[in-house]
C-alpha cells in the first residue's frame, strides 16, 4: 500500500520520503546524543568538589575525561585553570560552555530545514501534476479519459500529503530536542556558578592559608 502510494506521487514524492528518511537519522543520533550527555551535575560536582579538597588533581581530570557531556568539559576546564585569576576561569569556562553548544546544536539544521523544505516540495509536486494535467487534456480534448485525469490528480493530493506528513514530525522533533538543549545549558550555567565560586574560594583558602604559614 505504502510503496504503491508512493509510486503514485511521482519523483517528488520519494525526494520528500528520502529527506525525511535523513531528518529522522539526524534526529535518532542526536536524541542519543542528548541523552547521554545529560547528567546528574549536582552528583557530579560534589564527587568533584570531594577530590579537590583532598587535593587530587589529576584523578578530578580523569573523572572528568571518563563523564560524557558538556558539564563534565567545563569542570575540567576550569581544573585546567585553577590557578588563573577569576576572570580567567569565568573566561575559559564561558568559551568552553559556547563550544559545547555548538557541538550540541550540530545538524539540528538538518531537521529544521526539511521541515521547512517538505511542504515546499508537496507543493511543487502538486503544481507539476495538474500542469501536466492541463497538458494532457489540451493534448486529449476529445479523447481524455476520466482516469487520465483521476491518476494525475491523485499524484497531485499524495504529494501535498507526504510534504506535510514529513514536515510535521519534524517540527516535533527539532522542538524536543531544543528542549533537551535548553536544559543542558540551564545545567551547564548552574555548574558555572558553583564552580567558579568553589574554585575561587579554594584558591582564596589556600592563599590565606600560605599567609599564615609564613606568618
Amino acid at each position: 500500500m505504502f510503496m504503491d502510494l508512493l509510486r503514485e506521487g511521482g519523483p517528488v514524492c520519494w525526494v520528500i520520503v528520502a529527506c525525511g528518511l535523513f531528518a529522522f537519522g539526524v534526529f535518532i543520533e542526536r536524541g542519543l546524543h542528548l541523552h547521554r550527555a545529560r547528567i546528574k551535575y549536582d552528583d557530579f560536582l560534589k564527587g568533584i568538589f570531594n577530590i579537590l579538597g583532598r587535593n587530587n588533581i589529576q584523578e578530578a581530570i580523569a573523572i572528568c575525561e571518563e563523564t560524557p557531556g558538556p558539564v563534565a568539559y567545563l569542570v575540567k576546564t576550569a581544573i585546567l585553570h585553577r590557578d588563573d585569576p577569576k576572570d580567567v576561569i569565568r573566561n575559559a569556562v564561558d568559551d568552553a560552555s559556547l563550544a559545547e553548544i555548538s557541538r550540541m546544536e550540530r545538524r539540528l539544521v538538518v531537521i529544521a530545514t526539511v521541515a521547512q523544505i517538505a511542504p515546499l516540495l508537496g507543493l511543487l509536486g502538486t503544481v507539476l501534476a495538474m500542469v501536466q494535467g492541463l497538458i494532457v487534456l489540451q493534448q486529449q480534448a476529445k479523447l481524455i479519459q476520466s482516469v487520465d485525469i483521476m491518476g494525475l490528480l491523485s499524484q497531485a493530493l499524495i504529494c501535498t500529503a507526504a510534504g506535510l506528513t514529513v514536515a510535521i514530525p519534524c517540527y516535533a522533533a527539532f522542538n524536543l530536542l531544543v528542549v533537551k538543549i535548553d536544559r543542558l545549558v540551564l545545567d551547564m550555567e548552574r555548574a558555572k556558578s558553583e564552580l567558579v565560586g568553589f574554585l575561587t574560594g579554594a584558591m582564596s583558602g589556600s592563599s590565606e592559608s600560605d599567609l599564615n604559614d609564613k606568618a
